[in-house]
């Protein structure tokens, strides 16, 4: 844990790299932050949420289960005036990481989460995230060679079942050739099991070669080992549960995310948290009450990126916002139908 402190500095929010995050102005607006609020930024990447809460004059706890961002947060973290405090976890364990701080209940103004990968991750070709630059194949968002985190890319690629690989690339990658890139996969390990990233990605474009103009072969095989690894669905499920609890009543939550499966499993959390498509009609003798809503959808949803945007910062590209203001009714229990979406369903795989 790093915490701000000493006197206050005239730039709080500035650091030594400067970093624009994907829809900042609308997660600002979406948040409606004031001075001396307490806001939680449960992805703290390089600082660039962080550094608009600080700006606006929010108090922060920032969250990052990768150590490299810690370790290059101290600079914001010094100039924060105590305003800023850098926790190394999984938003996941929001709830408790708050609750070693002295806070809880109820506690919190905001909370926002970028979902997905960070480009400083895509760039370090040492992390095994991108084929764009040949590395190990690891994908660990808590570093590589985690203790905490023990099975890598090319643990799954190298040592699960056909089955499994095809279940995983078919679901979190949506990807239609998945069983033919599994059983590629299983054949070719034997000789010679998979360790870097290019590897993967070469033997993947001779079997399901890419047209001109769209997107390379192994794109959505990356995107699902790495959701896998990091089990990036199921916690963004604990983490929205955790939100409901954590939000003061009028406190807002808002979420960008960067593809259709995160942005399902919000839309979701949001529908049902919200009562929204509950039919409004008097309930029949014996039917259980309508459980009250715990969260309001405000404006028209979800927010994305205008075209000046998305020239700017091609990652915005896919991007989504979504966010809701917290009502006063009691949190709800955790909800089945959110955890089913975050796992690999029995026969999911019906790729080619």
């Amino acid at each position: 844990m790093t915490t701000g402190g000493g006197a206050a500095s005239t730039d709080a929010a500035s650091g030594p790299a400067r970093h624009i995050p994907v829809l900042r102005a609308a997660v600002m607006a979406a948040l409606a932050v004031t001075p001396g609020s307490l806001h939680l930024d449960g992805t703290f990447g390089a600082g660039g949420y962080a550094r608009a809460l600080l700006e606006a004059g929010a108090r922060v706890i920032a969250l990052d289960r990768d150590p490299a961002a810690i370790l290059a947060g101290a600079g914001l973290v010094a100039q924060s005036g105590g305003r800023l405090t850098l926790v190394h976890a999984k938003f996941s364990g929001l709830a408790q990481v708050l609750a070693g701080l002295g806070l809880n209940g109820a506690v919190l103004d905001g909370l926002t989460l970028d979902i997905g990968v960070s480009s400083m991750q895509i760039d370090e070709g040492a992390r095994g995230f991108s084929f764009r630059h040949d590395g190990p194949l690891d994908m660990r968002m808590d570093g590589p060679g985690s203790q905490a985190q023990a099975r890598s890319a090319a643990d799954i690629v190298n040592g699960a079942s056909h089955d499994e690989i095809a279940d995983i690339l078919f679901y979190y990658g949506e990807e239609r050739a998945s069983r033919r890139i599994a059983r590629a996969i299983v054949h070719d390990r034997i000789a010679a099991p998979f360790a870097s990233t290019k590897a993967l990605a070469d033997m993947i474009g001779r079997v399901c070669p890419g047209k001109p103009h769209e997107i390379h072969p192994a794109t959505r095989t990356f995107q699902a080992l790495r959701i896998a690894v990091n089990d990036e669905l199921g916690e963004l499920v604990a983490a929205l549960q955790s939100a409901e609890r954590v939000l003061k009543p009028g406190g807002r939550l808002a979420i960008v995310s960067f593809h259709s499966l995160e942005d399902r499993i919000v839309k979701q959390f949001f529908n049902s948290r919200s009562g929204r498509g509950q039919a409004q009609s008097r309930l029949l003798p014996g039917e259980p009450a309508v459980v009250p809503p715990t969260f309001a959808l405000p404006g028209k949803q979800p927010v994305a990126p205008d075209q000046d945007e998305m020239r700017d910062n091609p990652r915005a590209r896919s991007a989504k916002l979504r966010f809701g203001e917290r009502l006063d009714a009691r949190a709800r229990p955790s909800d089945p139908a959110l955890a089913q979406l975050a796992a690999l369903p029995a026969h999911a795989t019906k790729g080619s």
